[in-house]
């Protein structure tokens, strides 16, 4: 059989035994975006070790732009779902900036199929500049999904 490729069994052909097993909890990976008209953070993490690392800054104008740089991240990556940080005034309260990253992460639904989750991104990029970041916008990313991993059971 050297140098040939077996042919396909009836067996394979059953869905139920050819279907690819879901992805184990602590081995799913997340794709996180803080979202900017300017600049959209990222970056990426799993499960099963908790913690997130950032990723280049899609530096792009326009929902076009932006998508691109998301689509090559997703193709990269395959994440099992996408995490949206959302900012809020500190009472909690939404401003404009609330309405535009809900909306990203709607489209980022429909783009690619994939679960989307938000998350109160309150203080975020503070955070990342009081950590003396050199790219607050990736490291703000990984606030953000870091606080999302934590809050999985």
């Amino acid at each position: 059989m050297s140098g040939t490729v077996p042919e396909p069994s009836s067996a394979a052909a059953d869905p139920a035994i050819s279907a690819v097993p879901a992805v184990p909890a602590h081995l799913q990976s997340f794709l996180a975006f803080d979202f900017g008209a300017k600049r959209t953070g990222v970056a990426v993490g799993t499960r099963m070790l908790r913690t997130a690392t950032p990723q280049a800054t899609i530096r792009a104008e326009g929902a076009d732009a932006r998508f691109a740089g998301v689509a090559e991240r997703v193709r990269e990556w395959q994440p099992d779902a996408l995490v949206v940080g959302v900012p809020y005034h500190p009472d909690g309260a939404p401003h404009e900036n609330t309405a535009r990253a809900q909306k990203f992460a709607r489209q980022l639904r429909g783009r690619f199929g994939l679960p989307v989750f938000e998350v109160d991104e309150r203080y975020s990029t503070t955070e990342a500049h009081a950590a003396g970041a050199k790219d607050a916008d990736a490291a703000s990313a990984c606030i953000i999904l870091e606080q999302f991993l934590r809050q999985l059971p």
